[in-house]
């Protein structure tokens, strides 16, 4: 059950996520290097986006576009571009997320920010295109994860691929870049890692 909290004078009140939430999300979650062979349905995914979407980005520009590649066809042209360490972990997930962004994104601002010129701040632009990119592919990626995670799979990110060879084989026109690749499916927990530390408040975090 929720905790509800009482919201400042003249704002709603707000719920706090319950423990059991908060674990699936955060606490007790694992990046999973072992899948059960268990599908992801189609539907899924499209909730999954449909939840990751919402995350706020630079100038609501959502530069973010996932590639979800499921087939064996799809893997096929993947896994060569996976380092060795990856490669068995990519073959067995239900699903990979090849997560890029597109350097044409502020095409869609008419859309996405009608009532200002949003797309005149990036025309023509490579170092504020490049910018924007790069710092929300990031963001997006993990809105994505913890979508995805809120709906009961687990993910397993991943750095250890050549980008240059995925963006051949998938973009082949040079509109998007891969920024990572994450594995998403249920993760087989009898396989998975215990979890390493992390570091406490007081080294991580100041306050001013």
């Amino acid at each position: 059950m929720n905790v509800v909290t009482k919201g400042d004078a003249g704002q709603p009140a707000r719920d706090v996520l319950a423990d059991a939430a908060l674990d699936q999300l955060f606490r007790k979650a694992h990046t999973h290097y072992a899948w059960l062979d268990k599908p992801v349905p189609e539907a899924v995914l499209r909730e999954l986006y449909d939840l990751a979407k919402w995350g706020p980005t630079t100038a609501n520009s959502g530069p973010t576009r996932f590639i979800f590649v499921t087939s064996e066809a799809g893997k096929a042209r993947l896994l060569p571009a996976m380092s060795d360490g990856n490669k068995d972990k990519t073959r067995t997930a239900p699903v990979n997320v090849i997560v890029a962004w597109d350097t044409e994104f502020y095409e869609k601002l008419p859309k996405l920010m009608p009532h200002a010129d949003a797309r005149s701040w990036f025309a023509g632009k490579p170092a504020a295109i490049e910018h924007v990119g790069k710092l929300n592919v990031g963001l997006q990626g993990a809105y994505m994860m913890l979508a995805a995670r809120s709906l009961g799979l687990d993910c397993g990110p991943m750095g250890g691929f050549d980008a240059e060879a995925i963006n051949r084989e998938f973009f082949a026109d040079g509109k998007y870049k891969v920024a990572f690749v994450c594995n998403l499916g249920y993760g087989d927990e009898s396989k998975a890692f215990p979890r390493n530390p992390r570091l406490d408040f007081d080294e991580a975090c100041q306050i001013f």
